[in-house]
């Protein structure tokens, strides 16, 4: 059993709800779209080194590395056009 938890949600639901903005998008031309935009998929866990394993875990089906990003924090992410694909890693103090 790995010491963090990843947050991730039903991965069917969630190919079918984009697949569902881009067939509205599609169809609504007059729809403004953002310049930028981030999906992130969120990990717990109590301590540094489990946060860590947990976002390289994520990190490494999506071909990037994980990133120390400082006090606790840790991150990576690829993007696809303008749209990312990430992971990050949040102390918990910082969850309150």
């Amino acid at each position: 059993m790995s010491d963090y938890v990843i947050r991730s949600g039903d991965r069917t639901a969630f190919l079918a709800g984009l697949r569902e903005l881009v067939d509205f998008l599609t169809a609504n031309p007059a729809v403004v779209v953002p310049r930028h935009a981030s999906v992130i998929v969120l990990v717990d866990a109590a301590d540094s080194t489990a946060r860590r394993a947990g976002v390289e875990s994520v990190a490494a089906p999506l071909g990037v590395p994980a990133e120390d990003i400082g006090r606790g924090y840790y991150d990576a992410r690829r993007d696809f056009g303008p749209i990312s694909l990430g992971v990050a890693g949040v102390p918990p103090e910082e969850r309150q």
